[in-house]
């Protein structure tokens, strides 16, 4: 059965040092990833420091984080929000090659999609997260 569209929106949480990435994840997925899904809405962190500050006040569905971003890689603030959030919303890396998937499972994320961010992938992964977590 489809969500009724006044649905709350999906707040998803996107991390990259690189402005470019993060708009390259607000495109492939859109306002509204699949239609038995909300909405999206997304709020863009360029700092580690901010990862952690935003996921602590709470209230993400997801969080997607760039491994390759710098100087604080995706994989090691995942680590550390599984580590320390009780009730973590999912996490999806974007690693740096397909290769760097046993990397992302180090991490702790629920999944890992490689750079360069092909959007079908993308969106099949957000899509499977946020379906597990509701």
């Amino acid at each position: 059965m489809a969500e009724q569209p006044s649905a709350s929106p999906l707040r998803i949480l996107v991390y990259s040092d690189n402005p470019r990435t993060r708009e390259q994840v607000r495109l492939a997925l859109g306002k509204r990833v699949h239609p038995e899904l909300p909405e999206l809405t997304y709020v863009e962190v360029a700092t580690g420091p901010m990862v952690i500050r935003q996921m602590d006040a709470g209230g993400f569905d997801l969080a997607i984080l760039d491994g390759e971003a710098s100087p604080v890689g995706g994989m090691g603030i995942a680590k550390q929000l599984k580590d320390e959030i009780d009730d973590c919303p999912p996490v999806l890396v974007l690693t740096g090659r397909p290769d760097d998937a046993w990397l992302a499972n180090w991490s702790r994320a629920e999944a890992a999609v490689p750079h360069p961010i092909d959007p079908i992938r993308l969106g099949d992964a957000v899509v499977s997260l946020l379906r597990t977590a509701a």
